[in-house]
């Protein structure tokens, strides 16, 4: 009669072990990634943002987000940003991370009155902004030294330029 190999057993045991614990990882980053994706939705419910043809106007409907606020993927110089509509903010503001990672070029300095108190501020021209298919070109910008956020404030020197519809949670933009 054989014996069974004790090594045999603990190497069994072992192994069943280490992919237990491996499948509650892999399980715990879907989850997280889920949740993740989830959450991002109900900051910016405008990831993929569509453009409508009505004869010669081009139309974009943002939906509001859980907080209130217009937020939409959208486009600085080709390359992507998260836009939050502010009829508020003068200009296009932008801070200096982002300005960084998009490569402008900070002008003329000068004090801004923002929401967080009076800061330094740079004026800068942008070759091209857009929301879908809705864009400038050359657009006036200013890049904030204390901006908190990554988030591009779309202020009126774009917005004075498009039409605004808002209605219920939906925001029209149409050029």
């Amino acid at each position: 009669m054989m014996r069974p190999d004790p090594n045999q057993d603990s190497f069994v045991s072992k192994a069943g072990t280490i992919m237990t614990v491996a499948g509650w990882i892999v399980f715990g980053v879907l989850l997280f990634a889920f949740f993740n994706n989830l959450l991002e939705k109900q900051r910016n419910p405008n990831q993929d943002v569509a453009t409508v043809y009505r004869g010669d106007v081009r139309e974009v409907v943002l939906q509001r987000n859980k907080f209130g606020h217009y937020v939409a993927s959208g486009k600085i110089n080709g390359r992507e940003v998260l836009f939050l509509v502010d009829t508020g903010a003068t200009d296009i503001a932008i801070s200096e991370s982002t300005a960084r990672r998009l490569g402008l070029k900070k002008g003329q300095s000068f004090l801004a009155q923002t929401a967080n108190g009076v800061t330094k501020a740079w004026f800068t021209r942008l070759d091209s902004v857009s929301i879908g298919d809705i864009a400038l070109r050359d657009v006036k910008a200013s890049i904030l030294s204390n901006a908190g956020t990554d988030e591009v404030l779309l202020g009126m020197s774009f917005l004075k330029h498009i039409e605004l519809q808002q209605q219920g949670d939906r925001l029209t933009l149409r050029q």
